[in-house]
């Protein structure tokens, strides 16, 4: 298998996180290679070891982010993140080749269902500002894998909570098989 970097951008993966949590357990089970980055455990002060995670994403061939998506963008610690480690001489730029050639795959989760974002703000709205970095650091975009609608609201419902469990470990084995596909 090719090197696997799985980015957690949930900026509070042990406490709040409910698909993600699942999604993330899923991956180290079945992508047992694979290296999951937990962005919360990591920099909970937003401080980002800006060497050590240039070096994993040198050594990887498929980056994965995995993220929740907060206020139709992406939380701000995987923001904060992006702002601090793809820099000009790194990522982009005459001598920023650290990522080129890497495929880049999103997996993201939402709250609201995948009707709240209808015609007005379709995934690709979201989705765009990440091919755009794929295409100025030299990164292969190839895609995302998507699940609507699990919500840490609906988790008093015991039916509910049993769907968006069920729809977390489905986003999983979607992701898998993406990623696989890959290698």
């Amino acid at each position: 298998m090719k090197n696997v970097l799985i980015i957690s951008g949930h900026p509070d993966l042990k406490g709040d996180s409910f698909a993600n949590k699942i999604i993330l357990a899923d991956l180290a089970e079945q992508l047992p290679s694979a290296v999951i980055d937990d962005l919360s455990a990591l920099y909970p002060d937003y401080r980002i070891d800006v060497p050590a995670e240039q070096d994993k994403l040198r050594h990887a061939d498929i980056i994965v982010l995995q993220f929740p998506i907060f206020w139709y963008s992406m939380p701000a610690l995987l923001a904060k993140w992006m702002e601090d480690v793809f820099v000009r001489g790194f990522s982009h730029g005459s001598t920023g080749k650290a990522l080129a050639h890497k495929k880049l795959v999103l997996s993201f989760t939402t709250g609201a269902p995948e009707s709240a974002y209808g015609e007005a703000f379709p995934a690709e709205m979201m989705t765009g500002r990440f091919s755009q970095t794929a295409g100025l650091t030299g990164m292969v975009y190839e895609g995302a894998v998507a699940t609507y609608a699990v919500s840490y609201a609906d988790r008093t419902d015991p039916a509910r909570a049993a769907a968006m469990t069920e729809a977390s470990h489905a986003h999983a084995k979607r992701l898998v098989e993406k990623i696989t596909s890959l290698v």
